[in-house]
This record gives C-alpha cells, sequence and structure tokens, in this order.
C-alpha cells in the first residue's frame, strides 16, 4: 500500500474505521484510513541513533467493494504512532512523533499539532481527550529526553469556539439512558438558537472506544439514516427522525453517545443503549 514502506510495529502507522452511512438502518459501505508510519531500515537506523523522518502518506480503502483497490493521499504532517479519532464526520489526526519509530526510545520530534482531515474518544461534550504517555521500558521521569507523562489534556476542536455557540444543538428528547432498539425509528427533538440549515442535520452514534497502540480499539462512528426530515416544530425546537441500526452486524449491543451535528457543529451527546 505505501509504495513497499511498513506501516506495521516497529514502523507504526495508525488506523480508523470511517463513518458508516447507514440506508434504513443498513451500513452502504465500508471505509478504512491507514496513515503514517516509519519507512524501510527505520528501527535499525534508530538504533543506531539516526531518526528517519516519518512517512506522510494514507492509503484509503472501500473493503465492502467485490474488487477493493488502495487510493493514496497525503497527510499535512508525517506522523508515526499517532491517533486518529472520529462526532462530526471529520477524522482527528493526533499525537506521534514525525522521526523515528515506535519502541523503547527510539522516537523523535514530537508532533504537537493537531489536524483534522475531512471524512474523533471524544469527551460527551465534543473536547477530545489525551492522556499520558510513556517511551521507556518503566516509569522514568528524570534523566531522559522524554519522561513518562501522566496529565490529562482536554483539546477543544473549532467548533466548540463560542462564535458558533448560536449554531451548536441541544438535544431535548431522547432523554440520556434511553435504549435503542435495532431497526426501529427513533424521534429526535432539539434547540438550535442560530439560524439553522435543515439540510445539514445528521445524527451520529459514537462508540465509547478506548485508545492505545495507534488504534482505538472498539472505535465505530454511524451516520443514522434521517432521509432529510429534519422538522420545525417551533422557534428554535426541531425534529429530526432517524432509523436505527438493524441488527448487532452494524453496531453490537451495548452504550453509545448519540449526537445531534448541524452544520458539522456536533452537540452535547446523550447515551443511549442499543439492543
Amino acid at each position: 500500500m505505501l509504495g513497499g514502506q511498513p506501516g506495521n510495529y516497529p514502523s507504526t502507522g495508525f488506523a480508523v474505521l470511517l463513518p458508516l452511512r447507514l440506508k434504513k438502518g443498513i451500513v452502504e459501505s465500508i471505509k478504512v484510513l491507514v496513515c503514517g508510519g516509519a519507512p524501510k531500515g527505520a528501527f535499525a537506523n534508530a538504533n543506531n541513533g539516526r531518526f528517519d523522518e516519518a512517512l506522510d502518506t494514507c492509503g484509503r480503502i472501500k473493503i465492502s467493494d467485490p474488487n477493493p483497490q488502495w487510493v493514496m493521499e497525503t497527510m499535512p504532517l508525517a506522523q508515526v504512532m499517532g491517533d486518529m479519532l472520529l462526532p462530526n464526520d471529520h477524522v482527528l489526526i493526533i499525537n506521534g512523533a514525525s522521526a523515528g519509530v515506535a519502541g523503547w526510545e527510539l522516537d523523535r520530534n514530537p508532533v504537537l499539532s493537531p489536524c483534522t482531515i475531512p471524512q474523533r474518544f471524544l469527551s460527551r461534550d465534543g473536547r477530545v481527550l489525551v492522556g499520558a504517555s510513556n517511551p521507556h521500558d518503566k516509569w522514568v521521569f528524570t534523566n531522559v529526553l522524554y519522561p513518562t507523562e501522566q496529565s490529562l489534556e482536554a483539546f477543544s476542536p473549532s467548533y466548540l469556539d463560542s462564535s458558533s455557540s448560536s449554531l451548536r444543538p441541544r438535544i431535548f428528547s431522547p432523554k440520556s439512558k434511553t435504549k435503542m432498539r435495532y431497526g426501529k425509528r427513533v424521534d429526535v427533538t432539539f434547540v438550535v438558537s442560530g439560524r439553522v440549515d435543515l439540510k445539514s442535520v445528521i445524527v451520529t452514534l459514537v462508540s465509547p472506544s478506548f485508545n492505545t497502540h495507534s488504534f482505538s480499539m472498539n472505535q465505530r462512528l454511524l451516520l443514522l439514516d434521517g432521509d432529510n426530515s429534519t422538522k420545525a416544530l417551533a422557534k428554535s425546537t426541531y425534529r429530526v427522525s432517524v432509523t436505527a441500526p438493524q441488527s448487532g452486524n452494524f453496531a453490537q449491543s451495548g452504550n453509545y453517545i448519540l449526537y445531534v451535528v448541524h452544520k458539522e457543529i456536533p452537540s452535547t451527546g446523550i447515551w443511549v443503549r442499543m439492543q
């Protein structure tokens, strides 16, 4: 995929399952994006004190195609050991290094600037929680280039800027902890104080994944089918009707965060249980 360049450990690339768009509760297609890594020989070079620049390539593939083919893209930054996370149909690229490889103290030049590409584990209010780092065999806090890190940092994407507050939806119903039944219609009522573009409203379900080693385990984002059903109920109050996934083949039973997204600005999410 990467022109013969490796993307597996220790040349660790990173991957994300792109948003799953549902039509009548059934997933239309399945796409995966795999990015970054380190070039051939980078591990041996790093062990000898030479830290090669990471790869800046991405491969996108539609694995549900009968004859799937890789489509190559370029990232804004070269990166190894990054993370990709998905609530508003975009991907956030964060963490990692721009030189060296994965392994004990073999990476250099931390990537401190997040970037997004159209298409995020995040907190219920839309912030992204970044926590800890340890490039060592054991916890090491002093006399090393990159000490073990135990802090937590909340990153607020641009959609949380105060200038967008009037466009941000607030879910009125259903209430948190509502049960969603496979294949059933769900009416979501929300409030937006500013001017609403009804065609831009989508409803998403985000699995509460956990992240390690450049991949979010159990990660998925589902775009529920609304069929342009958003309607005004009263001043600043709207309702959109969506269909829940048809079965556990598309969304296994368990807890999800449901968001209403308006003009790519997500609401504060509510917890729902798919069953």
